[in-house]
């Protein structure tokens, strides 16, 4: 039992960790730590779906991966999930986001997003709907007192990790787009 967890510790660790060779789109909110940050501007893949993300997250991350590993695309972190409607985002890296090639999977789209700013509050623990709503809350209170930002979109999930990490060192983070009350 106890080589068998290492096993399973070891692997949740090499697969999850940012000391793998995945590059990662922006910088991670550290967890308990909320913050304005702004996203670079980037080429996506979309899978999207009429049901809500966590009712659908396995069929939208298999679209993806089956995209990524039929055109030989190397991973990045993070994945983002919209929540309702359903949606799962996958940034391309620099080499692969120029390439035109590119074999989609049915249901999933290539797609340039402009440079964004989002309220950002980082979270350790499991990826769950209860995880998800709880850390939207504290976003939201703590946005409130931050007068020089408004909210102008719907909150969104950000996924650093492996599914084969173990829950408790997942890291994750939502997001609410932002702008500048004076813009």
């Amino acid at each position: 039992m106890k080589i068998y967890l290492g096993i399973l510790v070891g692997v949740g660790l090499g697969l999850g960790s940012n000391l793998m060779a995945y590059e990662q789109a922006y910088p991670m909110t550290e967890p308990g730590v909320c913050e304005i940050k702004t996203l670079p501007a980037a080429v996506i893949l979309r899978a999207r779906t009429g049901g809500g993300y966590f009712r659908e997250n396995n069929g939208l991350f298999r679209k993806l991966f089956e995209t990524i590993q039929r055109n030989q695309i190397p991973m990045t972190t993070p994945v983002e999930a919209g929540i309702q409607p359903g949606s799962m985002i996958f940034y391309l890296d620099p080499a692969s986001s120029k390439r035109e090639d590119l074999n989609l999977v049915g249901g999933v789209e290539r797609k340039e997003v402009e440079k964004r700013t989002v309220a950002s509050i980082g979270i350790r623990g499991g990826y769950s709907r209860e995880s998800f709503e709880e850390n939207q809350s504290k976003l939201r209170e703590w946005l409130t007192k931050q007068k020089d930002w408004e909210p102008v979109g719907e909150a969104y999930a950000v996924y650093w990790n492996s599914p084969f990490m173990i829950w408790f060192l997942k890291r994750s983070e939502v997001h609410l787009p932002v702008r500048n009350r004076g813009s």
